[in-house]
Parts: C-alpha cells; structure tokens; sequence
C-alpha cells in the first residue's frame, strides 16, 4: 500500500532546477558542458585558501568549530563591510549579515516578505533558481522584458501605470544571468526611482559584478541608491563569494534596511542557525590577506580569454543565423537562434554529440521563443570551447536534416 503523504501544496508536484537536471549529462564520458554557471576548478586559489585554513585552526580552533552568531561572526561582517565599501565608492553598508551563499538571503527575503498571491516582477528572461523560489512561495510572478542592456525600466513603468503593485522586484543589474547583459546607469536611476514613488522592494544581486573584463563598470544599486532620495529604504543587496573565491565556502551577504535584516536573521535562526564559522573565518582571512585582490586579475583575463574564443568560434559556426549579446564580464552568453531552430529540440542532438548547454526554456516564467539558449565559458579550456561549438554544428546540421526529412 502507498503511503498516503500529505505534503505542502506547493510541494505536491514541485519543479526541480532546469539546470540540476541536465547534470546527469555532466558524467557523461567525453561530455563537453556549456551548461552550468559554475566557476573554473582550475582557478580556485586553493593554496590561498589552504594556508588560511591551516592559521586558522592553529591559532582559533575553538572559534571556527563552535556555533556562532546568526548575523555572521564579528571578522567576517566587518570584512565584508569593508568589500561592500570599496564596491559602492567608499560609502558605509551600515546593515550587513552574513548568509549561507546569497540563493540563502533571496529565500529569506521571500520567507518575511511575501504570502502567497503576492506580486514579484522579474526579469525576462531570469535566474531560474529565483523562479523556482517565487514559484513554491506562491507568488504572482511579472515578467518584465528586457534586452541587450538588462530590464527595461520604460516596460517596467508602463506595467505599473497600468496598475501592476508588485511588493518586490528582484534582478541581476550586472552580467545577468541568463544574458550577461548590465543595465545602464539611466535605467538604474530609473528603477530606483520607481521604486521608492510606487513602494516595492528592489532585490540587487550582484554574484558577477566582480568579473568585468571589458566596457565601463556601471555603480551597484546600493550606490546609485544614494544619489536618490528615500531609495535606500527599498532596496536589499545580495552578494556571494562563490564566483570570485569558491562556491564551496557557501559565503554570501545581505545589506538593506535594518528592520529588514533584523527579521532576516530571525528566519536564519530556523533554518541553519548560523553559516560555517569555520568557513567565515577561513573567508575573513582570506580576503584580509589580500589573497582574492591578487588572484582576481588571473580569474579575469582567463575569462575573458574564454569569452572571446567562445563568440568567435559561435560566429565563424554560425554567421549571421545565430544573434549574440556580447558580455563585458561575467559567465554567460546569450545566443538565439533567427533561422527556426528550436534550442530545446536540438539539445537531445547535442547530448548525442557531447555536448551540452542550457535551453533558453528554462529562464522563463511563462512561454518564450524556443530559439533561445545559454551557453557558458568559465569551466570549460580553450580547446574544448573550439571543439564543443564543432560537435554544435555538426548536431544542428543533423537535427535540421532530420526536420526537413520528416
């Protein structure tokens, strides 16, 4: 007899992470992977990090193996102040705590801020772990559509005078994921502005701002906020030190408003009462060190490199069949097909060719163009980008073959 469990409706029929399914594909021998935005082994500073390890459980052992403080150990917080400072010019982040990776601060933010029914608006398309986060607390989700240069905030503010009331908008303004698009200092101001004249909160996350390799870096929010009056009290930053140091080390933070961060950490407390202190510590050493300024440059260059070998190899495949968004940093390149082939469908003919990347399908609240899809070059060496665009084209020219003749 079945056992007749009686889960949380929004777990009655819960929608794993389009991304975590494709990692089966990942053990695939020979599998060359577009797919995961997940950052280079090989540029891990494990020997930086190593050595942080080892001082620390020489000289605080007690510290780093007892439970800590829920809001982040004293080292830590104030070396991730001091982070945020030099981000955002210099000004003070006077509300700052520390969470288990930053995907830990937006599920807090939806666990004090919304009920169910609530709206959200998002980016179109979006990070779909924030979808499926706003879509198991039941929320109202408003694609707002972007472009080459991140949300339009004109679409944006036509929805509300239409009557939209969304209580929190969340985004990636730099790099985005999925488009590695950055939003223009114009639009920034832009959405600040209607934030604090329509009332919602503004969710920054800023996992990629770091990795700039080219074009002229754009202010966080949490800086332009503070060229506008009443913005601060609307927007929540979210940071993470999984794509600069180690994803490893689930180090993340949240600054924003006090009474927000204060019910942050009372949510915290139900849930994993404190981050690792021993990896807060290791990650307070480390950055104090200088270790993540000196290694930061090689991270940079590589992707950089990574990137440019990616979109030339995509070009000379593909021509003019294949537009691109260009990245100035980050992880991701965002590609769409203009001649009807449909990324979805075609991934199953990649696979058998080993290769993998992730169809633009999953980045989407509601229905979207099957042409688009996102392709990652972070982890993946120069070589295997060439080679992995090759087995691309020979999987297209398959599917497209296969179509015709049916």
């Amino acid at each position: 007899m079945t056992a007749a469990y009686r889960f949380n409706p929004a777990f009655e029929a819960p929608q794993g992470s389009p991304i975590r399914e494709l990692f089966k594909y990942t053990q695939q021998p020979g599998m060359i992977s577009f797919a995961g935005g997940y950052p280079a082994p090989s540029l891990f500073d494990a020997a930086g990090l190593s050595r942080s390890a080892a001082t620390l459980l020489d000289s605080a052992a007690a510290a780093c193996l007892q439970y800590g403080a829920t809001e982040g150990t004293a080292v830590l917080t104030q070396t991730l102040k001091q982070l945020t400072r030099e981000r955002i010019g210099g000004a003070d982040p006077v509300e700052l705590i520390v969470t288990t990776g930053s995907q830990q601060g937006f599920e807090l933010l939806l666990r004090i801020l919304l009920q169910a029914g609530d709206c959200v608006a998002i980016e179109r398309p979006c990070y779909p772990a924030a979808i499926q986060a706003l879509r198991l607390a039941h929320a109202d989700l408003l694609e707002i559509p972007g472009d080459a240069q991140g949300m339009d905030t004109d679409a944006l503010e036509a929805a509300l005078q239409a009557g939209a009331r969304p209580k929190m908008l969340y985004l990636v303004p730099t790099f985005a994921n999925p488009t590695g698009a950055t939003l223009p200092l114009a639009r920034r101001r832009h959405l600040l502005s209607l934030a604090v004249r329509y009332q919602f909160i503004v969710v920054e996350d800023d996992p990629y701002g770091e990795l700039r390799f080219s074009g002229q870096a754009e202010p966080p929010l949490l800086q332009v906020a503070q060229e506008i009056d009443g913005a601060s009290d609307w927007l929540v930053y979210l940071s993470s030190l999984s794509k600069t140091v180690a994803p490893g080390l689930r180090i993340g933070w949240m600054c924003g408003p006090a009474e927000i961060l204060r019910r942050a950490v009372i949510a915290k407390q139900t849930g994993d009462l404190c981050t690792a202190p021993w990896m807060q510590m290791v990650a307070a050493h480390y950055l104090q060190a200088g270790c993540l300024q000196a290694h930061l440059p090689t991270i940079i260059a590589t992707y950089r490199e990574r990137c440019r070998i990616m979109l030339a190899s995509l070009k000379e495949a593909f021509g003019d069949s294949l537009d691109l968004i260009a990245p100035e940093g980050g992880m991701f390149i965002w590609a769409s097909w203009k001649d009807g082939t449909d990324a979805t469908a075609l991934l199953q003919q990649a696979v058998r060719h080993n290769v993998m990347y992730v169809p633009g399908s999953a980045f989407y609240a509601s229905a979207a163009d099957a042409g688009h899809w996102r392709l990652s070059f972070a982890n993946a060496q120069p070589e295997d980008i060439v080679e992995g665009v090759a087995r691309l084209k020979k999987a297209q020219q398959e599917w497209k073959a296969a179509k015709s003749a049916a």
